[in-house]
Parts: structure tokens; sequence; C-alpha cells
């Protein structure tokens, strides 16, 4: 999932008009990479000419696009998912590549690996559930639908890359009548979702 997010941006457990726009049906569920990895990501995939690089943030999709019927009964359920979630560690480690199925090259998750599998599934579920063409497979995006010099170049040069950081929320994205996908909520695991205010982002 491409979480294009505009200028649009929350604050860990805080709503973000949770009210979806009138005609949109589609929603997506990341893991947002932290800073400063998320901007060394940046540039490397920048380097690798992928034109996404400054418009999707680092992240790690646990909910790739899927329709929703009941916009309420998603957004508790994501909620009840979050609340019953640890924090967890995730490192990430050397590349892999989707090739030829799908032009992508990516960082592996070394660790925290099966801690996404099972956050996938209980997300994956109830009124998020669908049938994927493929197993889900956590991985961090370096390069898209870029030459094959460029996938080559992210597989080679990111090859012994590694870092590691702690996991403590996830974000619930939403897509809008203009194609973009904004952020409607940041939950934080293992804690009751903040009231509702209406408030927008800052």
């Amino acid at each position: 999932m491409n979480t294009r997010t505009g200028s649009v941006k929350a604050r860990a457990g805080s709503n973000v008009d949770v009210v979806p726009p009138a005609g949109s049906n589609l929603v997506g569920i990341v893991i947002a990479i932290p800073d400063p990895i998320a901007d060394e990501l940046r540039k490397w995939r920048a380097s690798f000419g992928d034109p996404l690089a400054d418009v999707v943030p680092a992240h790690l999709t646990l909910v790739t696009t899927t329709y929703y019927t009941d916009w309420d009964a998603t957004v508790e359920h994501v909620r009840k998912v979050a609340r019953q979630q640890s924090p967890f560690r995730i490192h990430i480690k050397g590349t892999g590549s989707f090739r030829p199925v799908s032009p992508v090259v990516y960082l592996n998750v070394a660790e925290g690996f099966d801690d996404c599998v099972r956050l996938h599934e209980q997300l994956q579920s109830g009124p998020l559930r669908r049938d994927l063409p493929f197993a889900f497979h956590p991985h961090v995006t370096i390069a898209h639908d870029v030459s094959d010099e460029n996938m080559d170049d992210a597989e080679q040069l990111l090859e012994s890359y590694e870092a590691s950081f702690e996991i403590g929320t996830m974000g619930l994205y939403e897509h809008d009548n203009n194609g973009v996908w904004r952020l409607r909520e940041e939950l934080n695991f293992g804690s009751q979702s903040p009231e509702q205010d209406g408030s927008q982002p800052p």
C-alpha cells in the first residue's frame, strides 16, 4: 500500500476526522518507520529513481488496500486489535525482491516478522476479511517499478543494511476521492483509543 498522505499528519493516539469522505470505501493499515531511519530510507529510495520516495513515507504494510462496508465497525475492529497488541521490536536486515512477479525490492524483517504476521491476521478479519492473492510477507519497500538496473543497485547496495526500532502504534488510512491516502487515526498499542474530538491535525 502506498501511504501517500499529502500534508495530513497526526500525533500518535490522536484522531483525525474519523468520518470518511462520501463515496470512499478503501482502507489500509501500516506501521510507520521512525526517523531518522525513515529519512535515510527515503534518500536511498530517491537515489534509485523511485518517484514515490518523496510522497510515500517509509512504512511496513499490515493491511493492504481493502474494501469496507461499515466504517464504524471497521474503526472499532482496528481499535480492538490495537488495544490487545503489545509494543514490539522490529529489526530490518538485508534485501529481498518480489521480482519477477512484482517489480519491488525491499528490506527484510529479520526480527518482528512473526509479530507482524499475527497482527496482520487479526486485522484482516471481521469487517476487513478478504482473500489475498499472495501470502502476507512483512517488508519495507526501497524500490518500486524502476529500471532493472536500479532494482539491481537497490538489492546490492543495501544488502548489508540493518536497523532496529520499537513499534508501539499503527496508522489507519482511508482512500479519499482524490486518490490520496489520508491518515484517519494513529492507534497506540495496548491502550484505549482517545476520545474523539473531531480535531484536525497540527
